[in-house]
């Protein structure tokens, strides 16, 4: 692990228990609906203890139902939001409360009918919810530099630690996950929602078997360099999630 920037373990109440497999991932506790986080377990790179924020409940009540029009993109709409609303907080607790408003939102039960993939369930939903707020931790400098890396930027192997999936049922929700890139509505959707988190999504994989993952991004960050660093590290970090399968409890 790479320290610069120290911060302590930290712990936050959420209004749902989340899967007690969660345990399996180093530096995550889960308790009901108390989740428990140790930087120096959780992080493969830790440099930055803040993070850029919006509150959810402006984003629902000011945000979610705006419109883009012929003048003004959503992209355009978001980042004037966040350069207006957006304060930095080293309180990775709220992080985590802020990103699970967000995958609430997104990964709502009402997008199954519309998905056109039969076998995804309430329960996958629940899943990619849970994951996606811990990837919330992660961090990418205006520069490109991924600073915070953690499990969970490589969705598709940590979920597949956490809750047993082979690799179907992985990739299947891996693709659920893609949506908020290919399926437009739901991009929509997504770029707004993730302005909670200072950002917008972004990802370093080509289709499910790539598994590069990614983490939401400040606007104006250097892809080049995002890129760059993410081919890096993402096969000896990828390796490491999946060793936890031999460490399950």
């Amino acid at each position: 692990m790479t320290v610069s920037n120290q911060l302590t373990t930290f712990t936050v109440e959420l209004p749902v228990a989340f899967d007690p497999r969660w345990n399996r991932i180093p530096g995550i506790t889960v308790d009901g609906t108390t989740v428990t986080v140790d930087p120096e377990k959780y992080f493969f790179r830790f440099e930055n203890s803040t993070w850029l924020l919006c509150d959810w409940q402006r984003i629902a009540d000011e945000l979610l139902g705006i419109e883009e029009t012929a003048q003004t993109a959503v992209e355009q709409l978001a980042l004037e939001f966040v350069k207006t609303h957006g304060f930095s907080t080293p309180n990775a607790g709220q992080v985590l409360a802020t990103a699970w408003e967000v995958y609430r939102y997104l990964f709502r039960d009402e997008h199954l009918p519309s998905l056109d993939l039969p076998k995804v369930t309430a329960d996958h939903l629940r899943m990619l919810r849970e994951a996606a707020t811990f990837m919330a931790l992660n961090k990418v400098e205006l520069d490109g530099h991924i600073s915070n890396v953690g499990p969970c930027w490589f969705f598709p192997a940590a979920t597949s630690v956490v809750f047993d999936l082979d690799e179907e049922e992985g990739g299947m929700l891996d693709e659920v996950y893609h949506g908020t890139w290919f399926n437009e509505y739901r991009r929509i959707e997504s770029i707004k929602a993730h302005a909670a988190l200072g950002g917008r999504l972004v990802h370093g994989c080509q289709s499910v078997p790539n598994q590069s993952g990614g983490a939401c991004v400040p606007y104006g960050a250097s892809m080049q360099t995002f890129r760059t660093e993410l081919t890096r590290f993402r096969e000896e970090w990828i390796s490491q999630v999946y060793a936890c399968r031999t460490t399950a409890n």
